[in-house]
């Protein structure tokens, strides 16, 4: 792989070359990216999707948009600072008029949308579209569809419905989003298809990045940006070098702040943050951290210190391992080959038992599998006996509830049931529980 076609500018459509000389410095073509974003009705919709722990009516937690928001600041920073120094390795990259802004540009719009294609209900979420098909009602469908198809359902997967948020061509606009390549290379984490599952330890084999629908656009898309093919069965390539950046800037972010926002809530003991963060800064000025009065200061003197940290260490791995992860040989995360992995394990295993484990969470969880089991139901037995021109009134009644952009018809089962899995992994928590006590006949 080779950065000049890494940093590619191209867009879906595209006829001519985009020269990064060209562009218009007041409006580069990444910052365009970061900003179609934004104001994307996917993006909004993340305000109120579950992070980890529920919408608090006493105190503030992160919710996938705030969280996200945070990910690319973190993002913005290790792109620019490996783009610097990756433009003095490369000085014919300055010569084709590209910055390491460019690089964090890049880095930023990939990690803001890096859970786009998320389920209402946090990780549970997906969990519970899979096992609708692998051992709910769903598991009718099995027979009807192709291995692959079926593996994108039991394994539903976040990366690859973001992947078909961001490229999938609607009536009136070709190409989704329309970002740069370059921007969805770097979002592409898991760039391979569902099958075969887990052939290998290498990073790029944990989860898949596509679903059958978006394998066109995905094949455009990594052989434009020249990624390297894996020698593997199936449809797979080592990532995009920036992937790398993107899932550090995550790791340091959920590491940290969720484990800042069991602190804050009472999950966890204060005295837990300065044992454990400590391990992770250089020197902590315990007269600056005592001479704070509350906690939610504490907390965040201490968290800002430990981002700044991970950062460095990421930056490091990065770039003094660019040759093997150019040529597809890095095989873990960044933060996996760092100084402190054994630390951010610990804060990881801390978070998992005090939060991710409490009640509040299991609660929210138990909660979303019935609400997206009975919606998936409701839903794709109306398309299904409509298409099928046995549909009744409720069924009718049902279908008018979605979206236009989700009223078209197709004949293809594979692509009616993933219209209703889009559909259901679009909504936000909230919207779904109101919309599912509608379905139940509950309107108060």
């Amino acid at each position: 792989m080779n950065w000049e076609q890494l940093l590619s500018l191209k867009r879906f459509g595209d006829t001519e070359i985009r020269e990064r000389a060209k562009q218009d410095e007041t409006r580069l073509g990444f910052e365009v990216d970061f900003d179609r974003i934004i104001f994307s009705s996917s993006f909004r919709s993340l305000q109120d999707k579950t992070q980890v722990i529920p919408l608090s009516k006493t105190d503030f937690v992160h919710t996938r948009l705030t969280h996200s928001l945070e990910v690319s600041v973190v993002g913005r920073t290790l792109g620019r600072r490996v783009g610097k120094e990756i433009l003095k390795r490369h000085p014919n990259l300055q010569k084709l008029g590209y910055t390491f802004n460019d690089f964090g540009a890049i880095v930023a719009s990939a990690s803001l949308m890096h859970d786009i294609g998320n389920p209402p209900f946090g990780h549970s979420g997906e969990k519970a579209i899979g096992e609708y098909f692998k051992s709910g009602k769903g598991l009718q469908y099995k027979s009807e569809l192709l291995p692959k198809e079926y593996q994108d359902l039991i394994d539903f997967e976040g990366n690859a419905n973001g992947f078909k948020i961001l490229t999938e061509s609607k009536k009136g606009i070709e190409g989704g989003l329309r970002l740069s390549y370059a921007t969805l290379g770097a979002f592409i984490k898991y760039p391979k298809e569902s099958l075969p599952k887990k052939p290998t330890n290498h990073i790029v084999d944990k989860k898949y990045g596509f679903f059958q629908s978006e394998k066109e656009a995905f094949l455009d898309v990594v052989n434009s940006l020249g990624l390297r093919k894996k020698e593997s069965e199936g449809i797979s390539f080592y990532r995009h070098p920036l992937a790398y950046l993107v899932e550090a800037a995550d790791d340091i972010c959920y590491t940290i702040i969720d484990f800042e926002d069991g602190i804050n809530l009472g999950l966890i003991d204060e005295s837990y943050m300065l044992e454990y963060m400590s391990k992770l800064i250089k020197s902590v000025k315990n007269e600056k951290y005592y001479s704070l009065k509350h906690t939610k200061d504490r907390t965040a003197y201490l968290r800002a210190l430990a981002i700044g940290s991970l950062i460095d260490e990421a930056v490091d791995v990065f770039l003094d391992n660019e040759e093997s992860i150019l040529k597809g040989e890095f095989d873990r995360g960044l933060l996996d080959r760092c100084k402190y992995e054994a630390q951010i394990k610990d804060i990881i295993n801390i978070s998992i038992e005090k939060v991710y484990k409490s009640k509040e969470v299991v609660e929210k969880e138990v909660a979303g599998y019935r609400i997206i089991f009975d919606l998936l139901d409701v839903f794709i037995t109306a398309l299904n006996n409509k298409f099928n021109g046995v549909a009744s009134n409720y069924d009718n009644l049902v279908l008018n509830l979605l979206p236009d952009e989700f009223q078209t018809e197709r004949g293809k089962l594979y692509d009616r049931l993933m219209q209703i899995c889009g559909y259901i992994a679009g909504l936000s928590d909230g919207f779904a529980i109101r919309l599912h006590k509608k379905i139940i006949g509950n309107i108060i």
